[in-house]
């Protein structure tokens, strides 16, 4: 090969070496995204992972599945989560009661705050109590009456241990002095379910799962658990209104990935998703299932999800709340 030759050759080489390649966060992501979701379909966690996921796959050119683990509290999707791989391609929707099975649970085969990153805050909800309309009760305070005189004969549903569901119950039998049986489902929907069929009385259902109902008169709505009424229903007073004075419990939900996924992923995920909560479409959807968006930085995240351990480690405690399974 003479001089000239080798010199071009040599150049050439040289010219590709130095020709950018599309980062990571570019060419993310290159094929379909998993939601697992620890509830049974239906349900407000699953509601909310599903409008989110509709968006996610609008903004980011591929499709988000959705993916139902329900069981064990959510634990059993969350643990999955947990243990998939890092990549960019599995995230959980995660809800309050994750914070709350952190101390309600006596061991888990997971730590929600070591072995998770956060990614995006979704919504919070206001819980609904609701009840069977067989129940003679109209208010609040005629269910107070109304249980009392039936001690032990009446049961509350809820999603599953650990949820804000199952301690709004708890709360309120500790702040009214009556006592009621705890039976727990895979989720709203099942819960739901047996709640208009009359095999349970009562509820302190999610507001996007369970408004609808009372709208329809399958259940009575007999006041909404946030300390302030819900735009979504104005007409139903709180339960520090009807008589249980500082009573507050709501629900929220968001995103979380594996411990040790890429930043530029996390990033890229959190962005996409507050565009969506930001978008006057989002935000008019939510609002008609009673969530409020609420868009924060994964650090920002973190340190919410951080005060909510500390808040529901209390409530349990004071509770004597179990996880009876």
């Amino acid at each position: 090969m003479n001089r000239r030759k080798l010199l071009g050759t040599f150049g050439a080489g040289a010219a590709l070496a130095v020709l950018p390649f599309p980062s990571f966060a570019e060419t993310y992501p290159g094929k379909p995204i998993k939601f697992i979701i620890g509830f049974a379909p239906g349900g407000t966690t699953d509601l909310v992972g599903r409008l989110m996921a509709k968006g996610l796959t609008d903004a980011l050119g591929q499709p988000v599945i959705i993916e139902n683990k329900a069981g064990a509290s959510s634990n059993i999707g969350a643990d999955a989560v947990a243990k998939s791989p890092p990549d960019g391609y599995t995230f959980y929707v995660n809800a309050i009661t994750n914070a709350i099975n952190a101390s309600l649970f006596a061991k888990l085969p997971f730590d929600f705050e070591k072995d998770f990153e956060p990614v995006a805050f979704f919504a919070s909800v206001p819980n609904l109590m609701v009840v069977n309309p067989a129940v003679p009760a109209k208010t609040v305070k005629e269910f107070i009456d109304w249980v009392k005189a039936n001690p032990g004969r009446v049961a509350y549903a809820s999603s599953g241990n650990g949820t804000s569901i199952h301690l709004s119950g708890e709360l309120f039998k500790l702040m009214t002095r009556t006592e009621m049986l705890h039976v727990p489902y895979k989720g709203s929907a099942p819960a739901l379910t047996d709640l208009v069929g009359g095999q349970v009385q009562v509820m302190f259902d999610n507001m996007p799962s369970s408004l609808p109902l009372a709208k329809s008169g399958k259940l009575r709505a007999l006041a909404v658990t946030s300390p302030k009424r819900s735009p979504s229903a104005p007409d139903i007073p709180t339960l520090d209104e009807a008589g249980v004075p500082g009573y507050d419990v709501g629900s929220w939900f968001g995103l979380m990935a594996p411990k040790g996924t890429p930043r530029e992923i996390i990033t890229r995920l959190n962005v996409e998703s507050n565009k969506i909560l930001n978008s006057q479409e989002m935000r008019e959807r939510f609002l008609e299932l009673g969530a409020v968006p609420l868009p924060m930085s994964p650090e920002k995240y973190g340190e919410y999800i951080h005060s909510e351990i500390k808040k529901y480690a209390e409530l349990i405690r004071i509770s004597g709340a179990k996880s009876e399974g």
